[in-house]
């Protein structure tokens, strides 16, 4: 298999991780959220609010890609923790996607491995994920990662993850 390379993502790489995402969401919730919410994903309109959130200059997020054999495979956001409207000293997880053709192939461990090496300023790092989703809650929990005891009582129940920055994944 080709080298995976982890890098900051380019503006150029918004259509692609666009893709990423809602075939992502398409693959990982399904069952998980209503299927019409699935449906109306649109990568158009994904692709234009990557582009607007990614040129604004008072953003701290990081966006990382992963690009295997000269295509982008994978995607991670991260960045400080949102506690409502304010930040905190611990950093967040906002989102990481493989392509679901990749899932399985160390995209989504070399993404959050570079998430966490980018992140080592903060003493934490927490990040939410739906409580149905098992293959996500393994992949979070082999990575050190575990539930806090905080769930978002939305229709799609989420639970958060918090792991410390003193080891690596």
């Amino acid at each position: 298999m080709d080298t995976l390379t982890i890098r900051p993502m380019a503006l150029s790489d918004c259509d692609r991780v666009a893709e990423i995402r809602v075939s992502g969401w398409r693959h990982a919730y399904r069952g998980l959220m209503p299927q019409a919410d699935l449906d109306g994903l649109s990568v158009e309109a994904d692709a234009e609010r990557r582009r607007a959130h990614f040129t604004r200059t008072d953003d701290p997020t990081t966006h990382l890609v992963a690009e295997r054999a000269g295509q982008v495979v994978g995607w991670a956001s991260v960045g400080p923790y949102r506690d409502g409207e304010t930040r905190t000293v611990d950093a967040e997880l906002y989102a990481l996607y493989a392509d679901p053709a990749h899932l399985g192939t160390g995209v989504g461990r070399a993404l959050l491995t570079e998430a966490l090496v980018r992140s080592t300023a903060h003493p934490r790092m927490l990040l939410w994920v739906l409580r149905d989703n098992t293959r996500a809650r393994r992949f979070y929990e082999r990575a050190g990662f575990r539930p806090d005891g905080t769930e978002d009582g939305t229709s799609v129940p989420e639970l958060r993850y918090v792991r410390s920055q003193l080891r690596r994944c």
